[in-house]
């Protein structure tokens, strides 16, 4: 399950270093006064509850000072390439996941208009927009492959609906509350013997240039949605859950210091959060960088240490039980993206 936190959500904001007092120094308006303590040198916000549940069940992991491969501050640049897993703004037409899926010969997809890019492959591109947000029972399913048999086309479409991913996308209007029905119509999807392996959230309201809050605050208001989205998911999926695993994806972290209108402006590093089953144990992954201004990027930017890329390239080998190396030539044009599975599930 990827959930997309766009906006650029802020490393460390969500998950603070507590080592030292250089964060605290550089946000004195904007810090977390009441952080989870979860490492001696790491703590999670106060709004991760569902998420500080899954870490004390060894069922939540966090990758840190890590990015995708961008450094232009672009929000439009920064999510096209988050989505399609490039390099080059608006070069590819296709998405990581799409790629994934098409050369393993399985279709995607989208219950959403238009189908977002992240799920975008070279071809047989589907789009479904359910009534109410429902989607064909199996019981229809099976009555159209009976009635249709001999028709390829309306076959192969059937077998695209029985395979997709989902993706669960979140209107600029959409509230806390029904951010949660989403999460719970994915879990009842993704729980289906016959559904879906992978689903797509995607959650606004991360740039938080002025007002970001600490404790509190726009920044923390989101990161509790994304919470919420993972609570629903672990509550409603039963054993499923077991065999999942939910990471977040964003273009970009935020700046170290905050600013004159007490927020942060586009940075670079920032973390990945990881929850679910799939996950062997709780820990904090990261070759850390350090925040003395001499480590930072630019001066002013927590750097990355590892290429996020690196780490969804890993997490859908495991989930989708293939090679490694087949999902970096497939996926992300066969970069150089290391293996991260005994520093992820070892």
């Amino acid at each position: 399950v990827i959930v997309m936190l766009r906006g650029g959500m802020d490393g460390l904001t969500a998950v603070p270093f507590i080592g030292n007092d250089i964060l605290s120094k550089a946000r004195p308006d904007i810090g977390v006064n009441k952080p989870i303590k979860i490492t001696p040198n790491f703590a999670l916000h106060p709004m991760l509850k569902n998420f500080k549940s899954l870490w004390d069940s060894q069922q939540a992991s966090i990758f840190h000072a890590t990015s995708i491969p961008y450094t232009g501050r672009s929000h439009f640049e920064g999510q096209y390439l988050m989505e399609s897993g490039g390099t080059q703004p608006y070069y590819d037409k296709t998405g990581w996941v799409g790629r994934a899926l098409e050369g393993l010969g399985v279709k995607g997809l989208s219950i959403s208009l238009p189908m977002p890019l992240i799920l975008r492959g070279g071809e047989d591109l589907d789009s479904f927009m359910p009534s109410k947000n429902r989607l064909p029972s199996d019981e229809t399913l099976k009555l159209l492959e009976k009635d249709y048999k001999n028709d390829e086309f309306l076959s192969n479409v059937l077998s695209t609906i029985r395979k997709r991913p989902i993706a669960m996308m979140e209107p600029k209007s959409r509230s806390d509350k029904d951010m949660k029905g989403l999460a719970k119509i994915a879990a009842q999807q993704l729980s289906d013997i016959n559904g879906p392996s992978i689903a797509v959230f995607d959650i606004g309201g991360f740039d938080t240039h002025a007002d970001q809050g600490g404790d509190f605050g726009q920044h923390g208001k989101q990161l509790q949605q994304f919470d919420n989205v993972i609570g629903t998911l672990r509550d409603q999926m039963g054993h499923s859950f077991n065999n999942t695993i939910i990471v977040s994806l964003t273009e970009f972290g935020r700046t170290m210091n905050q600013n004159g209108g007490s927020g942060t402006e586009h940075g670079y590093g920032t973390a990945i959060l990881m929850a679910g089953g799939l996950l062997p144990k709780s820990r904090i992954i990261s070759d850390w960088p350090g925040l003395k201004k001499k480590d930072l990027f630019e001066g002013r930017d927590l750097n990355s240490s590892v290429d996020a890329r690196s780490i969804y390239a890993t997490i859908m080998a495991r989930v989708l039980d293939t090679d490694h190396k087949k999902i970096v030539k497939d996926a992300f044009f066969n970069s150089d993206l290391p293996d991260m599975t005994k520093r992820i599930f070892g």
